[in-house]
């Protein structure tokens, strides 16, 4: 719903700021005065094509920004804003610029995007018609969600998208499955020759990352023993410099002046110890030099052999270490070939039982679509002919093709059609949108009791939509849930348009104006306030509080061949 308008020098506007509610709000003033200027700027926020000849006279940009609520936005749009990682939020605003260079900028919620994705949005958001169309494209999925609303299908079209779901699933696993049994003995001869060079290596967990280690150390042998004998002759080996020789007669010393010094005695466990770690380290180079000498003849096996790991690792492109992992990979790939034959014939089982319980669900759903549509056609049929389209026809066709491949919705094809005149054959209608609905003088050329009808029937519209109506009639302005009066103003030397929500006598006032023209008499406004009294009246009787639920009727249409019955949307003369 469309909760502030905003607008910035755009045409005769220098500024205006409005706050919206829901229902029916209708826009009145003198011809001329800048009523459609408004529907302007909301096309203009709904990506409408934009020039610099929209800037007011004088100012460098013109600016229209928008806020809606989202509670209760249709399911489509909160969608598309998941996909454009702007959903999550209960309001969007929305925002065009437009310099007085031409150019053009787009903002949803602060975030600049392109005019396109504008227009994806306002496409959703608003729907405005006129005499002639902006949007309204006649476009099958909005006529077959409109459908399936109006007789409560979407419990059967849940169910459809479910079965859809698993015959895709088992669909994608079956292709899968084909496309590598198709060469499947040429990839059962390579795993079966990868497999076997992998095991004649025997390559163990670890082992790669411990022969490289092996070979580091092999190839450095020669420096390593010299380094290991040094170390061993500066602690044990010299006989007079070794830290072991120096640490022993240390000890000795301090042994003959403990009986001395008590304190001395102290200091002995601790060079005792020493004198152990150093004769502990000294054995452990001993062994390694030995390991080093007998480890000669081993450099040449483990070059050999890191040699074959590193090739393998190569031809299989991955690091020598995960070879292990990787034979393990291999080894489930071959039997999943060597089974491919069984699983792909259970997989085309099952494939095809949920195409035979998705088209059977399908066909149900579309059984309960024609029965809807049966009761849709002649309930707008019927309101027709109170609009001044006598023999006017409301058609909606719901054809199938139990051959074509399943989608999310189902086997139907939904297309509205609709003629006004009798022997004209029925045209596609346009369709309509669940966000703003916008009608500029969609009342134009109508008048009398066809007049109050249509104000009626925009009245019950907007009980369950917001709506906003540009009108020159009376008839329709008296019954709107809101009143704004558009009012020009001008001192010669620059003209500016103003919005006022009416109340009270101010709405009087109004109408009067509409009903008399120049001179307001008492009893134009005498006539003001019996119009209103009886709308007040008529939509009280008729539960017609904006935001009410509407729709009567006899049993879902899941559950039998009677459908809910809500008021379908108001058509208009074309």
């Amino acid at each position: 719903m469309l909760t502030h308008l905003q607008i910035r020098d755009f045409a005769i506007i220098d500024a205006v700021e409005l706050e919206l509610h829901a229902g029916l709000t209708v826009l009145t003033g003198e011809t001329g005065a800048g009523k459609s200027i408004v529907v302007d700027a909301l096309q203009l926020l709904a990506g409408g094509r934009a020039g610099a000849e929209v800037v007011r006279h004088g100012a460098e940009r013109a600016e229209i920004a928008a806020t809606f609520d989202l509670t209760q936005a249709p399911r489509e749009l909160k969608q598309w804003l998941e996909e454009q990682s702007l959903g999550g939020a209960t309001e969007l605003s929305v925002r065009r610029v437009v310099g007085s260079d031409g150019r053009s900028r787009a903002y949803l919620n602060g975030q600049s995007v392109a005019v396109q994705m504008l227009r994806e949005a306002g496409s959703i958001l608003i729907d405005i018609h006129g005499q002639h169309e902006f949007q309204s494209l006649t476009r099958s999925a909005p006529q077959r969600e409109l459908l399936d609303g109006y007789g409560s299908l979407n419990a059967s079209v849940g169910q459809v998208g479910i079965a859809h779901r698993v015959w895709l699933e088992l669909l994608n696993r079956t292709l899968a499955l084909e496309s590598q049994a198709r060469d499947r003995d040429a990839k059962l001869e390579l795993l079966r020759y990868q497999m076997s060079e992998l095991k004649a290596l025997q390559l163990k967990p670890g082992e790669a990352e411990a022969l490289a280690e092996e070979a580091g150390r092999l190839a450095n042998r020669g420096r390593l023993a010299a380094g290991a004998q040094a170390a061993l002759a500066a602690l044990y080996e010299e006989d007079h410099q070794s830290a072991h020789g120096m640490v022993s007669r240390a000890v000795q010393s301090l042994r003959a002046l403990a009986a001395l010094d008590a304190k001395l005695a102290a200091v002995l466990p601790l060079l005792e110890e020493a004198a152990v770690h150093v004769r502990e380290a000294a054995r452990e180079l001993e062994r390694y030099g030995e390991s080093l000498e007998l480890d000669s003849a081993r450099q040449e096996e483990v070059q050999r052999r890191l040699a074959a790991v590193e090739e393998l690792a190569r031809k299989h492109h991955v690091a020598p270490a995960e070879l292990p992992a990787h034979a393990e990979r291999l080894v489930t790939e071959l039997e999943t070939l060597e089974r491919a034959d069984t699983d792909l014939a259970d997989l085309r089982r099952e494939l095809a039982a949920a195409l035979q319980a998705y088209r059977a669900q399908a066909q149900q759903l579309s059984g309960k679509r024609m029965a809807t549509a049966r009761v849709l056609a002649r309930d707008i049929s019927a309101r027709m002919q109170t609009l001044g389209m006598a023999g006017g026809r409301f058609e909606a066709d719901v054809t199938q093709d139990g051959n074509a491949e399943p989608a999310q919705h189902g086997i139907d094809q939904i297309e509205f059609r609709v003629t006004a005149n009798p022997g004209s054959p029925p045209r596609a209608l346009a369709k309509v949108a669940s966000g703003c609905m916008v009608f500029d003088e969609v009342d134009a050329g109508i008048g009398g009791a066809v007049a109050e009808i249509v104000g009626r029937e925009l009245r019950s519209l907007g009980v369950r939509a917001q709506v906003l109506c540009v009108t020159h009639l009376p008839q329709v302005a008296c019954q709107a849930h809101h009143h704004l009066r558009v009012t020009k103003h001008s001192d010669g030397r620059s003209t500016r348009t103003t919005l006022t929500e009416l109340n009270g006598d101010e709405r009087v006032e109004e109408l009067a104006r509409m009903l008399g023209g120049v001179e307001i008499t008492a009893k134009a406004r005498e006539h003001a306030r019996d119009m209103l009294s009886a709308a007040t009246l008529s939509g009280t009787a008729a539960g017609s509080k904006p935001g009410a639920s509407r729709g009567a009727g006899t049993r879902d249409a899941d559950k039998g061949d009677t459908v809910r019955q809500p008021r379908p949307p108001a058509l208009r003369r074309r």
